[in-house]
């Protein structure tokens, strides 16, 4: 089965399908340069799942991700679709630690989602800004007031959790 032909299986939820392009990338039967082809030039519920699919790989086995799929989710981190935004953000915290050199264009790129109106996007954005900062970068200098003042500001409280949590380990 291809990616495009599971995409447009009705009978399965996105969820199903997240889980088994996920797998496909864990196995390696489908390498990750080829699935960002597919999604580059995707519809954005399409494109948003393929993202989704790889920050549910990323999660279990953030190594799978290379310089091709570092610079693809840092580059859909500007897109119009919150769905791709925030599943972009996720990908990014979870592959940072393999990434810890070459963070200063998502961290800009995440400080800008941190202002979205969307909650997802902000809480999405936050948990990968918390995850850049635990790692204790030379980012840390610019990031660590950066949050805190976010975390001052964000009027969700899940939100600002995210970001007091971070703070506090990268503070420790």
């Amino acid at each position: 089965m291809t990616i495009a032909e599971l995409l447009n299986d009705k009978t399965k939820k996105t969820k199903e399908k997240v889980v088994t392009i996920s797998q496909w990338l864990l196995d390696g039967s489908l390498p990750t340069d080829e699935l960002i082809v597919f999604a580059e030039n995707a519809r954005d519920t399409d494109k948003g799942t393929c993202i989704e699919a790889i920050e549910f790989a990323t999660r279990q086995q953030a190594t799978i991700a290379d310089d091709i799929v570092f610079t693809f989710v840092t580059n859909s981190l500007t897109e119009k679709a919150p769905r791709i935004k925030w599943e972009s953000a996720k990908v990014i915290g979870n592959i940072a630690k393999v990434f810890p050199t070459k963070l200063t264009k998502p961290i800009h790129y995440l400080l800008t989602n941190a202002q979205d109106t969307g909650t997802v996007v902000r809480w999405a954005s936050a948990w990968a800004l918390g995850e850049i900062l635990k790692l204790k970068t030379k980012h840390n200098k610019e990031l660590l007031p950066e949050l805190e003042s976010l975390c001052q500001n964000e009027p969700d409280n899940a939100i600002r959790k995210k970001y007091a949590d971070a703070i506090k380990k990268a503070t420790q």
